[in-house]
C-alpha cells in the first residue's frame, strides 16, 4: 500500500491556490493517553488544520522544549507503543481525510526497522515523516524506503544553515522543508522574527518545494505574520499547552479545537 505523500502535496498547493499559507499542526501521540491524544488531533483538524504532524514521544527529545517533553513524558509513562502511533496515525487520517505526518528522532525507527517502520506508516494512511536529528547524508536507506512507500522525507533547516547546506537538504527532502524559526528548542515565543522570513527566503532559493515555518508561532497574530511569507504555519506547543493546562481532557480537547480555529482564521488573515 502506498502512503499519502500525494495528498499532502496536494493539500499544501490547495492553500496556495487560495491565496494562503497551510495550518500544520503538531500534537505527540499517547497524550494524555492514546485515545484522548486521537480526540485531540480530530479536534485539531476539525479545528482548521490542514495537517497534523504526530509526535512519536522519546526519551532524549533535543529539539523539544519543557512542554512538549512534558507531554512525551506523560505519553511514555503510559506505555505508548509504535503500534499506537500508528495507530493514531491511521484513526486521525480515516476520520477526516487529511495528511497525518510522524515527527519522530531517528532513533526510535532505526532500533524499530526502516522497512517495517515505513511499511506500517503507509498502510496506515501516513503521508511521511519529519526527521529532525537525521543527517541528510545519512538519510539514503530511509529515502529509499520512503520513497518506494509514497512517504515524505521532511529535513528541518536553521537559520545557522548555509546557503550550500540548505540546497543538499532541500534537494534531499520532500513534501515540504520544516524551516525552524530560530535557534533553540520548540515552545511558543512573544516574536517569531525576521529570522524566519530570511531563512525562507534563503530557502526558496534553492527549491520549489513548499517551506513550513515552525518553532515559536501561538496565537493567530503569529499565524498571520508567519503566514505572509511562508507556505505553511507550524504550531505545536501552544495545542499542548492547551491540553496540560485544561482541567479535564474533554476540556483539553475544545481548546485543541478553539485554538486551530483562531489559528486558522490567521492563516487566512482573518485575525
Amino acid at each position: 500500500m502506498s502512503g499519502n505523500v500525494q495528498l499532502l502535496n496536494d493539500t499544501l498547493a490547495a492553500g496556495k491556490s487560495e491565496g494562503r499559507a497551510a495550518l500544520i499542526a503538531y500534537l505527540p501521540a499517547g497524550f494524555p493517553t492514546v485515545d484522548g491524544g486521537i480526540a485531540a488531533i480530530k479536534a485539531a483538524l476539525d479545528g482548521g488544520a490542514d495537517v497534523v504532524e504526530v509526535g512519536l514521544p522519546h526519551s532524549d527529545p533535543v529539539l523539544d522544549g519543557p512542554v512538549i517533553q512534558t507531554a512525551d513524558d506523560i505519553a511514555l509513562r503510559g506505555g505508548l507503543k509504535i503500534a499506537d502511533v500508528m495507530r493514531t496515525v491511521r484513526e486521525a487520517h480515516e476520520a477526516t481525510g487529511k495528511p497525518i505526518l510522524v515527527m519522530t528522532y531517528w532513533n526510535p525507527i532505526d532500533r524499530y526497522g526502516v522497512e517495517r517502520f515505513t511499511a506500517e506508516l503507509a498502510e496506515a494512511g501516513g503521508a511521511g515523516c519529519i526527521l529532525p536529528d537525521l543527517p541528510v547524508q545519512e538519510s539514503a536507506l530511509w529515502r529509499e524506503h520512503a520513497d518506494k512507500h509514497g512517504l515524505a522525507t521532511v529535513f528541518v533547516v536553521a537559520p545557522s544553515s548555509k546557503d550550500a547546506r540548505l540546497a543538499e537538504i532541500t534537494a534531499a527532502g520532500s513534501g515540504f522543508v520544516y524551516a525552524a524559526s530560530l535557534m533553540g528548542v520548540t515552545g511558543t515565543r512573544e516574536s517569531v522574527g525576521a529570522q524566519a522570513e530570511d531563512l525562507v527566503r534563503r530557502t526558496r532559493a534553492t527549491t520549489a518545494t513548499p517551506v513550513c515555518v515552525g518553532l515559536g508561532v501561538s496565537n493567530a497574530a503569529q499565524a498571520a505574520e508567519v503566514a505572509r511569507f511562508a507556505d505553511g504555519v507550524i504550531v505545536g506547543s501552544a495545542f499542548v499547552k492547551r491540553m496540560l493546562d485544561a482541567p479535564d481532557d474533554a476540556a483539553g480537547v475544545e481548546g485543541v479545537r478553539a485554538l486551530a480555529a483562531d489559528l486558522a482564521k490567521g492563516v487566512r488573515g482573518q485575525a
